[in-house]
């Protein structure tokens, strides 16, 4: 047996390190300036704990172009590095000076915001510039140094003449990446990756309006000042407490996350906690109505007041993806690169502290103001009922808020809900039976005549009710929900009378066969039912089971997920036996005209349901004109 020490060759790394080690090169913007932070963010510690005497100031991180020397420099006034520690921190490649930072005022520091973790974003320089220097004082009393790399493991160190504390770092861009020399491309950098640091960052300058004094003339003209260009909000909203922001702060945070959303959210969710994990943020929800395709992305995630991304999946449960907003944690666990995230318990637990605060505050919302909750409610119903869909712990807790609002515009929670219909809507096994509908206006006929027999009619439309519809039966007990123009709703409902069928068993035998004989479509199952008199005579029903999978395989489940593969359409024709109209139809002479009869009754039936089309539509059309001759 034998041990050794393996041996990294840096003249073979660094170039993979230049080349591999960030997914897109424009990152190099935000890790240098991320480094430039933690300098910033050290001297203020030290600062604090009484170990740095200087004055800390008021620091700012500089971003400046110069086109002709084709040079991108970051300036720092932070605590800067001496020649040691240049050969330490720079020269040792994957040795992080913010870890060991850290580590040294592990019980001090904890919250002092410093970002650096992995030792290697100032290597991000090499993916755009031929060569990078670094001219750096130390807040201490040693002389200024000046570090010079061409992106070869060859480096020089030599004596500067840097009299402030601080670092420059000086990217000279290289011929494939002088789009980084363009004040557009930099300040678009600086706009995503840099918009909320905790230190300012400058980049150029502005011409700022002096306000008049009030006793200027009229015809006064205001005075202009150039001012430095500060492109970033230091303290943003979530890095403070609820308690000191009022709702116009939650609002104008909104507008500055997206300036080009005119409309304000419905409301707000402040999330603030320190175990155990850390994590602040704040979620929007916007007016979000019936699409389920509204666009995502939309939360941004960092790390320190640093941008990491807008792709939150794994952090923030996927049915909260359609919100808005920030989050921010310095746990959560990302790659080398900071650009997608590592699964990890530490990411479970965080989206299960998002789903429970989510939850809670829909909850209270509920109890503190139903009114206007349920006036939002269409506003917000897709991710409530996607969420009692996706997430079980979800489910459970939207018992408290979740509503189901009446053709008629009531709203009751599940509870309420089968407390009021418990006497008139069960069918024979005692099974409450629940009846809804999906467009009040295509299935209106069949609402009239449910309300007519005292029945509640809940206006369920979103998208994923089907999928929803499943869960709900699977966890409530001896509960059914049946669509109005379903399958045998007459027959579900328990009645206090049944109703006795005008028609012979022989007649009911020839009604049959005549219309199964003229209705040539064999996606129409032909039933005879006795209703009231006054009750349609065609009607054309859908099985509950069949248009709830197909439901379901059109938006995503269904069909496919039970291993039904495409189902065919199926309807019922459902009869009115006691229908004077049945009658005629069974005391006409001739067959002719029997079966004009049916075919005009049949169209008008599939016609109400919106299921007559194309050349069937044309005749239907010409037939009526014909019988009003």
């Amino acid at each position: 047996m034998s041990t050794g020490k393996i041996n990294v060759a840096v003249e073979n790394i660094f170039p993979l390190i230049k080349k591999f080690l960030y997914s897109d090169h424009e990152i190099f913007l935000r890790e240098i300036i991320s480094n430039a932070t933690d300098a910033t963010l050290k001297l203020k510690h030290l600062t604090n704990i009484g170990e740095a005497s200087v004055e800390y100031g008021n620091p700012v991180i500089e971003v400046k172009i110069d086109k002709d020397a084709k040079t991108l420099s970051i300036i720092d006034q932070g605590i800067g590095m001496t020649e040691e520690e240049v050969q330490k921190y720079i020269n040792e490649v994957a040795f992080s000076g913010a870890e060991e930072f850290l580590d040294k005022y592990k019980d001090s520091a904890k919250d002092s915001g410093i970002i650096g973790h992995f030792g290697l974003g100032f290597y991000s320089a090499f993916m755009v510039a031929r060569k990078v220097d670094i001219i750096t004082k130390s807040f201490k009393e040693e002389p200024a140094v000046k570090w010079e790399c061409d992106g070869s493991p060859e480096f020089t160190i030599s004596p500067a003449d840097k009299t402030e504390r601080g670092t420059e770092i000086i990217l000279h861009i290289a011929e494939d990446s002088e789009e980084f020399l363009e004040e557009n491309r930099i300040s678009e950098l600086l706009t995503k990756y840099n918009k909320f640091m905790p230190v300012p960052i400058k980049f150029g300058t502005k011409e700022e309006t002096l306000p008049l004094p009030e006793d200027a003339a009229e015809d006064a003209v205001a005075e202009t000042k150039t001012v430095d260009n500060i492109i970033n909000n230091p303290n943003p909203a979530w890095t403070k407490q609820p308690a000191d922001l009022e709702e116009k702060d939650y609002n104008e945070f909104y507008r500055e996350l997206y300036p080009m959303q005119f409309e304000e959210p419905l409301f707000h969710i402040h999330l603030n906690v320190d175990y155990p994990f850390n994590l602040t943020g704040i979620l929007y929800f916007p007016r979000l109505g019936q699409d389920m395709n509204i666009q995502k992305d939309k939360i941004q995630l960092y790390q320190n007041q640093v941008f990491v991304t807008d792709n939150v999946e794994g952090i923030v449960p996927e049915f909260l993806t359609m919100l808005r907003g920030v989050i921010d944690s310095p746990d959560i666990p990302l790659n080398v690169s900071r650009s997608y995230l590592q699964a990890d318990g530490a990411v479970k637990k965080i989206s299960s502290y998002i789903t429970r605060k989510v939850a809670d505050k829909l909850k209270s919302l509920f109890n503190e103001d139903r009114e206007d909750f349920e006036k939002k409610w269409n506003d917000i119903k897709v991710v409530i009922e996607y969420g009692m869909l996706s997430e079980d712990k979800f489910f459970d807790k939207a018992d408290a808020f979740a509503l189901y609002p009446t053709v008629d515009g009531t709203h009751y929670t599940f509870e309420e809900l089968q407390e009021k219909i418990k006497e008139n809507q069960t069918d024979k096994d005692g099974k409450l039976v629940i009846l809804y509908t999906s467009n009040q206006d295509a299935q209106h006929s069949y609402i009239q005549a449910a309300k007519d027999k005292g029945y509640e009619v809940l206006l369920l439309d979103s998208p994923i009710v089907s999928h929803l519809l499943q869960k709900l039966e699977t966890s409530k007990e001896n509960v059914s929900f049946v669509r109005v123009d379903g399958d045998d709703v007459n027959n579900l409902i328990k009645k206090d009378e049944e109703q006795i069928s005008k028609l012979s068993d022989e007649e009911k035998e020839s009604l049959k066969t005549l219309l199964e004989e003229t209705i040539a479509d064999k996606s129409y199952t032909v039933k005879l039912e006795a209703m009231d008199s006054n009750a349609a005579p065609f009607m054309i029903t859908q099985p509950e089971f069949m248009r709830r999978m197909k439901e379901m395989q059109a938006t995503g489940g269904g069909g496919g997920m039970f291993g039904m593969g495409n189902m065919p359409d199926m309807y019922n024709v459902v009869i009115n036996t006691n229908s004077e109209l049945v009658n005629e139809i069974l005391s006409t002479k001739t067959k002719k005209k029997q079966e004009r009869l049916i075919s005009q009754s049949m169209d008008l039936a599939r016609l109400s349901q919106g299921l007559l089309k194309g050349e069937a539509l044309t005749n239907f059309v010409k037939r009526s004109y014909e019988m009003i001759k």
